[in-house]
């Protein structure tokens, strides 16, 4: 009880000054619709011109500051990476149920109507169609890499969602998928050292910027974004094949 109290006591004096900080910052920012950024201005007035992609926003992630974004990715791999550890098989486990075993739980937990395996059968040919236009489009509309990544993978929840848990498995487990994460997260780095070839500084988008509002266009955008789209994509379905093993384990009472 006291130790409670204590905590309390000391937790009160760093929110209050937490409340502050942040009342203070508030009160600082522009008014809505007011601008004081000299970098958004030059992005908004010249990067369609100076890079031929329509939507500014993958401009800036994969080329302006494509330095920034090439960290963030790293941190997702290096995440996926010590999820997979985590949940490794230690030393000395006892022996895990056989693969046929864990379907029939997961099926027994999730049983599929013929409707919702049909249903979810056509999803996930639409989501894989929306998840690729979504990677490869980001220079010109809303999207890119990571949001296409993410459609990617979930159209393999939804396999199985549906039920299809041995074909969730073959596709997830397989080590293509392992492959696609570190594939796409290398290539980006390669990409931003390909600009050497040409004695220009890292990541300088040193490519053909082909013509405004094209599909092959914005020059190492349009790569950069798709490397980011197959990482994201084997990094989530790896996350997910580990925790959604993980949950059958303990539903099995491992």
């Amino acid at each position: 009880m006291i130790r409670a109290w204590l905590r309390s006591w000391l937790f009160l004096p760093a929110a209050i000054g937490m409340a502050g900080l942040l009342w203070w910052a508030y009160r600082a920012l522009p008014q809505v619709g007011d601008s004081r950024s000299l970098y958004g201005d030059y992005i908004a007035t010249n990067a369609v011109g100076e890079r031929h992609a329509t939507d500014t926003v993958n401009a800036v992630t994969y080329d302006y500051r494509g330095i920034d974004t090439l960290g963030e990715e790293f941190i997702l791999f290096a995440s996926v990476i010590g999820v997979l550890l985590l949940f490794r098989r230690q030393p000395g486990h006892p022996a895990d149920t056989s693969e046929a075993h864990e379907d029939e739980q997961i099926e027994e937990t999730i049983p599929p109507t013929d409707t919702i395996r049909v249903t979810m059968q056509g999803m996930v040919a639409v989501m894989v169609v929306f998840g690729m236009y979504i990677a490869s489009h980001g220079q010109l509309t809303p999207g890119g890499g990571f949001q296409g990544g993410v459609i990617l993978a979930t159209a393999a929840l939804v396999v199985y969602l549906g039920g299809r848990v041995d074909t969730f498995k073959r596709a997830v487990s397989h080590p293509l998928t392992e492959i696609a994460e570190a594939l796409g997260a290398g290539g980006y780095a390669l990409i931003g050292a390909s600009a050497f070839i040409v004695g220009a500084a890292f990541l300088t988008n040193w490519l053909p910027l082909g013509q405004t509002g094209q599909l092959i266009s914005s020059g190492t955008i349009l790569l950069i974004s798709l490397a980011v789209g197959l990482e994201v994509t084997g990094g989530f379905a790896l996350l997910m094949h580990a925790y959604l093993e993980e949950v059958i384990k303990q539903e099995g009472g491992e």
